[in-house]
């Protein structure tokens, strides 16, 4: 069977893959604080006896785009947005940290404050504890106050300030959940400069154009090789035919 097979079956194996991150980048288009993932094709010669003639096809991760998404005004007290670079620090199921852009919070039965996913928002003492029956502003640094809700205007009380941290783009990985964390396992230190836009959100950063045009030409490459495949095969079966007849 001829090598251009396994050569063009390659081109297709990743292009579906790529054809997936796209997928998943439109399918988060409404999704807030989404960053879209990025992907790149890379060729690999095969090195062997004889001369290299041909080359695989690897589909090479380049990371995700941290570019900002648009702010969208909500009103609502428990809507935050990070202005500029930085992350909000949650708490993993595991207990582990991550790092998210999604602001948009809620309380839980027992007055933790989360993410809309029932992930607790991490504090600079750890997960952050709101007092029933009062009304919660956040301030730009993160820091969350309260005042009673059947009281009128007076002095209002700290509860505890939102962790903020800025690790370097480079260092962030994104999980299987869709939140990032830093490279082997450390935990980002809060950075002060970090503030936050309450009552909006950050939409997601996808480009929703741009990914139906890249989903619209991966298609265009994999039917070519298809295409590369089944001639191939055409001419394998000629040159059967040729033996055939010697």
């Amino acid at each position: 069977m001829d090598r251009l097979i396994y050569t063009a079956m390659t081109g297709a194996k990743h292009i579906m893959e790529q054809q997936a991150t796209v997928s998943n980048n439109l399918a988060n288009a409404t999704t807030n604080g989404f960053r879209a993932q990025l992907d790149s094709f890379r060729a690999v010669p095969v090195i062997a006896e004889g001369l290299p003639t041909r080359t695989f096809v690897v589909d090479a991760t380049v990371g995700s785009d941290f570019r900002t998404g648009p702010i969208q005004q909500t009103g609502r007290a428990l809507d935050v947005a990070v202005q500029g670079d930085g992350w909000i620090a949650v708490e993993r199921a595991d207990g582990s940290e991550a790092y998210t852009r999604q602001g948009s919070f809620k309380l839980s039965e027992n007055g933790l404050l989360q993410t809309q996913s029932g992930l607790n928002v991490m504090g600079d003492g750890g997960p952050i504890t709101i007092p029933p029956d009062v009304i919660v502003t956040v301030a730009k640094d993160g820091t969350i106050s309260s005042v009673p809700a059947d009281a009128g205007p007076g002095v209002s009380t700290v509860i505890g300030r939102i962790k903020l941290v800025n690790p370097a783009e480079a260092s962030m990985v994104r999980g299987d959940d869709g939140l990032f964390s830093v490279k082997d396992g450390e935990v980002a230190d809060a950075d002060a400069n970090v503030t936050l836009l309450g009552g909006a959100l950050e939409g997601s950063n996808v480009n929703v154009v741009d990914s139906m045009v890249s989903m619209i030409s991966l298609a265009r490459q994999f039917e070519l090789h298809m295409n590369m495949m089944k001639n191939a095969e055409n001419n394998a079966a000629k040159a059967d035919q040729f033996l055939a007849l010697s």
